[in-house]
């Protein structure tokens, strides 16, 4: 849980609760983690969704708004599961055309009365934590399929290691989702920025994009993590500050270099696209450029 979320809930100030959580580690009665803390094992625990769906929920609406402008009409796309792609889902109803490939039970619901959206679903074993699919009927279903972009989230971002999540049966599921892709956007606020957890999903050299939100101006090592990130070829797409989806920028002394393209040839669900990012996504590293 952030210290923001933590700040808000408790109704106190980040000075405060950063103290407090000094203090509870201190008896070990949790672990410190980049903008945050939980539970003593967070390395293998993992939050149900009624947790997660209560964390970081100003930053997850952000991160949606940014990634809804990098899917165009037409489009074949994944999206896997998690709180932060079920609002993004909420945002691809208006998207005219669009063919969407998932595992996720509440992206689908999100979906379900988009007349202009066709919605795919893998098979497999209902895991009930997250209401996804997964299993080997879940990596079965999705053999042979390519299309243009997949969208994952998960419980740990790391330069080293890259994508992470705490469950050996979802990380299967989205290894799966990324071969079927020919770019990989991942959406994750930066309390799990730095975070490292069991079961990698996607390799830092796998994602074209990462989308989040500005790390606190105390949370240094989240900074930190955003330029390792961009270092290693990551496109990085910031919202604004306290969770406006207005920029996607990082402030000047910490903001990253964006690399071009690293991924071609995304598809269309009958077509292929063109080599250049949709003309949002051109006018926003354009202006970064030229900052």
């Amino acid at each position: 849980m952030s210290l923001r979320e933590l700040a808000r809930v408790v109704q106190t100030s980040e000075v405060t609760v950063r103290r407090d959580v000094r203090a509870l580690e201190a008896e070990g009665l949790l672990d410190r983690r980049h903008g945050g803390a939980v539970l003593p094992g967070g390395f293998t625990r993992e939050s149900g969704f009624p947790q997660k769906s209560h964390l970081a929920t100003a930053e997850k609406t952000a991160i949606a708004d940014l990634a809804a402008g990098l899917v165009e009409e037409g489009e074949a796309i994944v999206v896997g599961a998690g709180t932060t792609t079920q609002e993004l889902a909420r945002r691809l109803a208006r998207v005219p055309g669009l063919t969407v490939v998932t595992n996720s039970l509440l992206v689908a619901q999100a979906l379900a009365h988009a007349n202009r959206v066709e919605v795919v679903m893998t098979g497999g074993t209902l895991r009930g934590s997250n209401y996804a699919l997964v299993g080997s009927g879940a990596e079965q279903s999705l053999q042979g399929l390519r299309v243009s972009k997949a969208f994952l989230s998960g419980s740990g971002l790391t330069a080293e290691r890259g994508l992470s999540t705490s469950n050996m049966l979802s990380a299967s599921v989205d290894r799966a989702l990324v071969q079927a892709a020919a770019e990989v956007v991942v959406l994750a606020d930066h309390t799990k920025l730095g975070t490292d957890t069991m079961f990698q999903t996607v390799p830092t050299d796998l994602i074209t994009r990462l989308v989040t939100d500005e790390p606190p101006g105390h949370d240094d090592r989240a900074a930190t993590e955003l330029q390792a990130l961009a270092d290693q070829g990551v496109q990085i797409a910031v919202t604004g500050a306290n969770g406006s989806p207005g920029g996607d920028q990082v402030p000047p002394a910490r903001r990253p270099q964006l690399p071009g393209p690293r991924r071609g040839n995304p598809l269309r669900s009958a077509s292929v696209l063109s080599d250049q990012p949709p003309p949002s996504e051109r006018a926003r590293v354009a202006d970064l450029r030229r900052r």
